[in-house]
């Protein structure tokens, strides 16, 4: 693991970044929202509140995180998550997966993690098209950017699970957004 940082030319904003295994990650929440006029591009703060953009990023339906990541960078297929825990499981065995994402602090019910592999992942709860958010300290949900069927597969942490979950969500859902590098950048 090693850590390091980006800084995304299209805003100014520096992010945390780690490399596990052979891919390198955001280690926080993306916080970019793309400005175009189309209904079907959406992100949006947990309920509104800014403080939440802060630490935990936007939430996107899935049309708007396709395109959120910068250049050099991209929404990470379902094959590129399970790289990830497979390479945690190589490492530590399959014991409480989720706890060595976690971040440290900021999970509800005793949830925190030790975050053993910088990802930091945080408990950004997650949002329906009609703008109703749910399970914010409790849930994080990412999502992948490879489709099944009429869904796409996501992968989440929740504070009292020991697995890292793997779902398929509807494409109006709002959920968190973690970029990988591109393969031929990781220098």
């Amino acid at each position: 693991m090693s850590d390091d940082s980006f800084l995304d030319q299209r805003d100014g904003k520096k992010y945390k970044t780690v490399r596990i295994g052979s891919q390198i990650w955001f280690a926080e929440n993306l916080a970019f929202c793309i400005n175009v006029y189309d209904a079907n591009h959406k992100c949006f703060v947990y309920a509104n509140v800014m403080e939440n953009l802060y630490k935990y990023g936007f939430l996107y339906n899935w049309e708007a995180a396709k395109k959120a990541c910068p250049a050099g960078w991209h929404l990470p297929t379902d094959a590129e998550w399970q790289t990830l825990i497979n390479f945690i499981i190589s490492e530590i065995g399959s014991d409480n997966i989720s706890a060595k994402l976690k971040a440290s602090e900021g999970w509800k019910n005793d949830g925190n993690g030790t975050d053993d592999f910088g990802f930091a992942a945080l408990p950004s709860g997650f949002g329906t098209n009609d703008l109703m958010f749910y399970d914010l300290e409790d849930f994080g949900t990412w999502w992948s950017a490879t489709e099944d069927v009429d869904l796409v597969f996501t992968r989440g942490i929740r504070s009292t699970y020991e697995n890292v979950l793997r779902n398929s969500n509807d494409k109006k859902g709002l959920f968190s957004v973690r970029c990988v590098k591109d393969v031929e950048n990781q220098v």
